[in-house]
């Protein structure tokens, strides 16, 4: 298991409220690594790089369509995007050279999953990542 994937899994999936997570790469705009499980169509992946590239005002007001469900934007800027379809929801933080990507379901606490998301996004552009 590489040191990335060991990274989702015990700083994200072990706090119990991130369901799944990936990573992509910005530039290749392709998956690098993901939870078990959790598979992420290169149409998603598109769909959250563009989230970014287009006004995070524009991409707040139409929201993301991911795995196949519409996503009402919560937050949008140049680092964060928060979404959110009925329980459950997905978190994207943008970093130098990857997205990080979480989602939570029902029975989660959505600020867990947003504030391990944000540390770790936060951790690897420290790292240069």
């Amino acid at each position: 298991m590489s040191h990335l994937q060991n990274l989702l899994l015990d700083t994200l999936l072990g706090t119990k409220h991130v369901d799944s997570a990936a990573l992509i790469k910005l530039q290749e705009r392709s998956l690098c690594v993901t939870s078990p499980g959790f598979s992420v169509m290169p149409s998603d992946v598109r769909t959250l790089v563009q989230g970014f590239a287009k006004n995070p005002l524009l991409t707040r007001r139409e929201g993301l369509y991911f795995q196949e469900k519409d996503y009402k934007c919560v937050r949008a800027d140049d680092y964060s995007l928060y979404a959110k379809n009925e329980n459950t929801g997905v978190i994207v933080v943008k970093t130098h050279l990857y997205l990080l990507v979480t989602t939570y379901t029902a029975g989660m606490y959505p600020s867990v999953c947003v504030e391990a998301t944000e540390k770790l996004g936060d951790y690897l552009r420290k790292k240069g990542n």
